[in-house]
């Protein structure tokens, strides 16, 4: 679980400085950007598209994590927005509440409950 959460830790840092260093240069402007890749229908629209797919998988996981309740779905939602930014810090915290037990951060625990 050690290496597991300094991967996290590592992703969280990389991906929040690149992050941070892309708005400073090119401002908050996404959207456009991103969605006008996946229109002109070339390779960096293939992997927004195939990113996406991974973003809607990882909002799904958090909210059904959650067994869909209201904050599972809006953590979802962040997940879906916030990409691994959202999914570093989530594991993170969980990782840590979980005390190693793989089963339980994956299912939750309300899954992982006997009875």
């Amino acid at each position: 679980m050690t290496l597991l959460r300094l991967f996290l830790l590592t992703c969280l840092i990389v991906i929040a400085s690149y992050t941070s260093v892309t708005i400073a240069n090119h401002g908050w402007n996404l959207l456009p950007v991103f969605l006008g890749d996946m229109a002109e229908m070339g390779w960096p629209g293939q992997f927004n598209l195939d990113f996406m797919c991974f973003l809607a998988l990882s909002a799904l996981w958090v909210s059904w994590r959650h067994q869909f309740s209201a904050g599972g779905l809006a953590l979802g939602l962040i997940a879906f927005f916030g990409g691994m930014l959202f999914l570093s810090i989530y594991l993170l915290v969980h990782t840590g509440r979980a005390r190693g037990d793989m089963k339980v951060l994956l299912l939750g625990e309300g899954r992982t409950k006997a009875g």
